[in-house]
């Protein structure tokens, strides 16, 4: 009977993480597909330009979606931590399907003047709010319903289904320029995936509609530990939330430049064609996928705290010279060898941050302490990033942003070295 007991609650866990992953994926193909799709809507939203100055304005909007990010945290993170981790995914993925749908029927520059420009930054306003609070959630969700001899290996699936969503929006990129001719593209053709994105987002709002409750929530929701809030957060775990910001920032930011960057820097500084840097960066995020689960399941074997230092120590000592030879690339397999050496780096980071940062704060404050601080942390480096390299690039002195990426990295590598290791030390309580 026990064994029976035991058979039922993995499979009722297993039920759950898919479920939740599946969402978790469709949520960030919307988010990436702009990025994505950068190059062919960026002249249909802004005055004729240079292609540098077009990009420029489209990475602005991009940054500026990450502004409404600890918005979107702080409010939903409070929501996901007060009346469930199921109903701050199932709102979370309502918002991004809005701003998908508004970008897909915007008319351009040509149409409407400044009011297209207008309205596609206020669609990336819904948009930020929206996968602000779903990393929280899903963060949360997926690290409390994993089980604590699996939790690395199943919480690294955020990532999977993270960079799954941005393959899946350059699976669509692909396809369509294989499809349509560039002028079709530039034209209409970049309105398809999001479309896309907002009919996926409905199916995912009836699929998490039907996802468990974790343990962990009800638990807290029985206890007596207080309500979360943005002051609750500061005042009672303040060295958590500046660690998790801290931890953040030179992953986030290098996590950035080696995924939707990349594929501006192989078009605008290697000279490949859009279509041969969209190939080489699908080939190198595919296999980075793969890793993510490898390198979770590594640290349920050799802890957190490994991993994180590794990808401090490698990033710092690396992130040049990879950049500087991306930059002089004279092949696609040697810029997929090279991009996928910068990512493997990257995984000591992606992996396990989800799982690092729920383990830090108790679950009737999870939510908030792992959506806020990381929100921070991806608005001021991670969101940004595109758009200061293409300014360091735009002023000749492109190898300075290689520099930026560095030093952030490294400033991470000193709170790597001085945390605990989560894995022996998190406050993760499931009975």
């Amino acid at each position: 009977m026990l064994m029976k007991n035991d058979q039922a609650d993995r499979k009722h866990r297993l039920k759950s993480i898919l479920g939740g992953s599946a969402g978790n994926m469709v949520e960030w193909y919307d988010w990436y597909v702009y990025s994505a799709f950068t190059l062919y809507f960026a002249p249909v939203f802004f005055p004729k330009g240079d292609q540098t100055a077009q990009l420029l304005d489209a990475a602005a909007i991009f940054a500026v979606g990450f502004l409404m990010r600890p918005i979107g945290a702080w409010i939903m993170g409070i929501y996901a931590d007060r009346k469930g981790r199921k109903a701050g995914l199932t709102l979370s993925v309502t918002l991004m399907c809005l701003g998908s749908l508004t970008i897909a029927v915007t008319p351009g520059y040509d149409s409407i003047g400044a009011l297209a420009p207008i309205i596609l930054v206020l669609a990336r306003l819904v948009q930020g709010i929206s996968v602000g609070g779903e990393y929280g959630a899903s963060a949360t969700y997926l690290s409390e319903m994993a089980g604590r001899d699996r939790r690395g290996f199943f919480s690294s699936f955020q990532y999977v289904t993270l960079i799954s969503g941005q393959l899946l929006a350059l699976g669509v990129l692909l396809v369509l320029q294989a499809t349509l001719s560039p002028r079709e593209l530039e034209t209409w053709g970049w309105r398809i995936p999001f479309a896309i994105g907002g009919v996926l987002a409905v199916f995912v709002f009836y699929l998490r509609r039907g996802l468990a409750e974790t343990q962990s929530y009800k638990n807290a929701q029985e206890g007596e530990q207080g309500r979360s809030s943005g002051i609750a957060l500061f005042r009672h775990y303040p060295r958590e939330a500046f660690t998790v910001l801290a931890l953040t920032a030179g992953g986030t930011l290098a996590f950035y430049a080696y995924t939707t960057y990349l594929q501006k820097y192989l078009v605008n500084t290697t000279g490949f064609s859009r279509e041969t840097a969209s190939q080489v960066t699908a080939a190198a995020l595919f296999v980075f996928m793969l890793l993510q689960p490898v390198a979770g399941a590594l640290s349920d074997k050799v802890g957190r705290k490994p991993l994180m230092v590794g990808f401090g120590i490698l990033g710092v000592l690396c992130t040049y010279p990879i950049f500087t030879s991306l930059g002089r690339a004279s092949s696609p397999t040697m810029a997929f060898v090279l991009a996928l050496g910068a990512l493997v780096i990257v995984t000591g980071y992606t992996s396990i941050n989800a799982v690092v940062k729920a383990e830090l704060f108790p679950a009737h404050i999870r939510a908030l302490g792992v959506a806020l601080p990381y929100a921070l942390a991806n608005t001021i480096f991670g969101g940004t990033a595109e758009y200061v390299a293409l300014w360091f690039k735009q002023k000749g002195m492109e190898s300075g942003f290689f520099w930026y990426v560095t030093v952030l990295i490294g400033l991470s590598l000193i709170v790597y070295l001085r945390m605990k290791d989560t894995r022996t030390h998190s406050l993760i309580k499931e009975d």
